[in-house]
């Protein structure tokens, strides 16, 4: 188990996460997000595209990540991953195993895992070599359909024993994403909260939370 006197957490950043339409004039809007403050990752998530368009859409949005040095992670596609040169893949329960993407991608590839609410998910992630464990929803979202409800204590057994890093999604604002953070979130993951609305002051609402902890 970690000493947290004698280890201090590293500050809880923002993993941000794409709406699916990242066409028109999205490419900007990512380039103001990540200027406003600080983002750790980029998730691109879009669903029913060939490869094809996927990779058309993702190129422009990697490069101004790769700019700005946040980590471009691909959602649900080992194949899509290898293809971009992505730093990373996150994937669900039924989009491949850790083993299948560190095999394609290397060792150097950030791998996240969809956890939901269970310990168990997590503990077997962890195990097979993930780089991070997403735990949620926390909040209600209307990102994506709510299957899954996480508490906080989640986040607070998590950090009280495993060093991997944890991710909290589901439903998180600017105002709840300091409970998450307190409670052990390494990261918060956030879409709607950013993208439904100026992004360039939701990135600073989230900074201004995260940091004032």
């Amino acid at each position: 188990m970690t000493d947290e006197a004698e280890i201090p957490r590293e500050p809880t950043q923002l993993y941000l996460i794409s709406p699916l339409d990242v066409g028109g004039g999205f490419p900007d809007r990512l380039a103001r997000a990540l200027d406003a403050a600080e983002v750790a990752a980029f998730q691109f998530r879009v669903k029913d595209l060939d490869q094809h368009a996927a990779a058309r859409l993702a190129e422009p949005l990697q490069k101004i990540c790769a700019d700005r040095d946040v980590a471009f992670i691909v959602n649900d596609s080992i194949s899509l991953a290898k293809r971009l040169g992505a730093d990373g893949v996150h994937i669900g329960q039924g989009d491949g195993t850790v083993q299948e993407a560190r095999e394609a991608l290397g060792r150097d590839a950030q791998i996240g895992v969809t956890c939901h609410d269970s310990r168990h998910l997590a503990m077997e992630a962890g195990e097979a070599g993930a780089d991070y464990v997403a735990f949620g929803a926390f909040f209600p979202t209307t990102t994506k359909e709510t299957k899954h409800v996480a508490g906080l204590d989640l986040l607070e057994w998590w950090q009280s024993i495993f060093e991997i890093p944890c991710v909290a999604i589901g439903g998180v604002t600017p105002t709840n994403c300091a409970d998450l953070a307190r409670a052990g979130a390494d990261f918060v993951a956030a879409s709607g909260a950013v993208w439904n609305g100026d992004e360039e002051a939701a990135v600073k609402a989230f900074h201004e939370a995260l940091t004032a902890l």
